[in-house]
């Protein structure tokens, strides 16, 4: 018997020190490096300290905005699922950032082709500043990640309050580790189609490429058009009635934590911008950015509230924390080519753009309980496209010493023509279509699986709330009798009476939508 045992452990031993020599043969060098991009690397040897440290404080800005997601969505949600979404929003973190080590960051900043890159999975083959940035790699590496993230929280948003915690491991899986990383290498990567030459589309706009600068396409249009196909393959939370059909939004159960929640999301977009020019050489970019950043914020969150008031005659606390992160999403591709002017005129359409978003949903009868689709999706569009109009022609590009401004970018009303503003409908239009479609295959296919592993969850179990049948706990714990909930689960010896479902809340009828 214990011959056998020690055997089977042998066995076991030679088979995983097997799995670690094929993998590091697969991976330790860099695939399908090279010797000319062997050479190019040994340049990548220099590693400034003042730029690492700049961007790992702007990655630390990025990553604290999962906190204002958490406050964001659990606020803007019902009561009855605020641990599921917390849960989410931690659960997707960990995920991500696991799959962005192993195959994200190497589809997306791998050298490869045009389509998707393939080197650096698991981090193998790691120069000491990656690329020209003379960022140190791992700085880089994190930055990027943060920025993973984010795409993969904006989806959850749009889906809370009925999706299964299983279907969501599976749609995120595909969100972080595939979607978000291939097209990003499409936009920021080495070789990238969009962001390079913009292949078949080069003669159709002389030559210009697509810019997105620091996401309002990469990041949100993608998170946003995911978070659209996962409400129409989920379809309406059980008991949704829509304006059209004599009901309105159900109301946000706290947003005293939703509003903080948004905040915070305005605080760590410091990080997104700014942290963008990869540099901390780049004095006046940075400024700039930060200004363009805070005056596109401003003018979104005043100008929605307006134009809620005028047909509501409330002053809407809601809509301010969306338009205000619709200017936030919106200056995020255009912020280092445009003047303070432009950005206020970016954010304020944004503004009107984030409520017509939000009606149009409602129209169409897609339970979006965030906005997320609106403010991310919506607004990513608008913003990106708004470089093509209002790119002051004055800025270049950033680069590990500061501005290169050999080659500027000019929107139409500055005299630049339209090729910036065709360059940028092609990348925001590409993005649409492709997320979108690829989105609605994976969720469909996930809503097809028998059992618990489903995309939705079961109609008993949504009406129960998420967080008893989920996860086994209330988010607020009450005495009993008293008003929400029992302290303790059911499902426990001697716990006592079964919890309390939360009542079904009345559905807003003066929302602003």
């Amino acid at each position: 018997m214990v011959a056998t045992i020690l055997g089977g452990k042998m066995l076991g031993i030679a088979a995983l020190l097997g799995i670690m020599k094929i993998f590091a043969v697969l991976f330790e060098t860099p695939a399908g490096a090279t010797p000319m991009a062997a050479v190019a690397h040994n340049a990548n040897d220099f590693v400034s300290p003042i730029n690492t440290v700049w961007v790992l404080v702007t990655a630390f800005l990025v990553f604290f905005m999962q906190a204002g997601f958490m406050g964001l969505e659990a606020g803007f949600a019902r009561s009855r699922e605020t641990v599921n979404v917390l849960l989410e929003c931690v659960f997707d973190t960990c995920l991500c950032g696991l799959l962005y080590w192993a195959i994200g960051f190497a589809f997306q900043f791998g050298n490869g082709n045009g389509l998707i890159g393939h080197q650096y999975f698991f981090l193998h083959g790691m120069t000491a500043a990656y690329g020209t940035t003379s960022v140190s790699f791992l700085a880089f590496f994190l930055f990027q990640f943060a920025f993973a993230d984010t795409a993969s929280t904006v989806t959850s948003g749009a889906m809370v309050g009925r999706t299964g915690f299983k279907g969501d491991i599976l749609y995120s899986t595909m969100v972080s580790g595939f979607i978000y990383p291939i097209f990003g290498h499409w936009v920021w990567g080495p070789g990238g189609w969009l962001g390079n030459t913009m292949g078949w589309f080069h003669g159709w706009t002389g030559g210009t490429v697509f810019r997105d600068f620091a996401g309002s396409t990469v990041v949100h249009t993608v998170g946003g058009f995911i978070a659209l196909g996962g409400c129409i393959a989920l379809g309406p939370r059980l008991g949704r009635k829509f304006k059209r059909d004599g009901g309105g939004p159900l109301p946000p159960h706290d947003l005293t934590i939703g509003a903080i929640g948004g905040v915070i999301l305005w605080f760590g977009w410091y990080g997104f911008n700014p942290g963008s020019t990869l540099s901390a050489m780049d004095w006046e970019g940075i400024g700039r950015v930060a200004a363009n950043t805070t005056l596109a914020a401003c003018a979104g969150g005043f100008v929605s509230v307006f134009w809620v008031y005028r047909k509501l005659k409330k002053w809407d606390l809601g809509i301010s924390v969306n338009g205000f992160l619709g200017g936030l999403v919106a200056i995020t591709c255009p912020c280092y080519w445009v003047s303070p002017w432009g950005a206020i005129v970016i954010g304020a359409v944004a503004g009107v753009v984030v409520p017509l978003g939000i009606d149009f949903m409602e129209w169409r009868r897609w339970d979006d309980p965030i906005g997320a689709v609106a403010v991310h999706g919506f607004a990513g569009i608008w913003g990106t496209l708004s470089l093509g109009l209002l790119a002051a022609g004055k800025y270049g590009v950033p680069t590990a010493d500061g501005a290169d401004t050999s080659t500027v970018v000019k929107g139409l009303f500055y005299g630049g023509g339209t090729a910036q503003l065709r360059a940028q409908a092609i990348g925001s239009a590409t993005c649409v279509v492709v997320v979108l479609s690829v989105t609605l295959l994976i969720m469909y296919a996930i809503k097809s699986i028998r059992g618990s592993w489903n995309l939705r969850v079961s109609a008993d179990g949504e009406l129960e709330g998420l967080d008893i049948h989920e996860h086994g706990t209330p988010a607020y714990h009450m005495e009993f009798g008293q008003g929400m909930t029992y302290s303790t689960p059911a499902n426990l010896p001697g716990s006592g009476p079964p919890p309390l479902r939360e009542a079904a809340p009345t559905a807003r009828t003066d929302a602003p939508v």
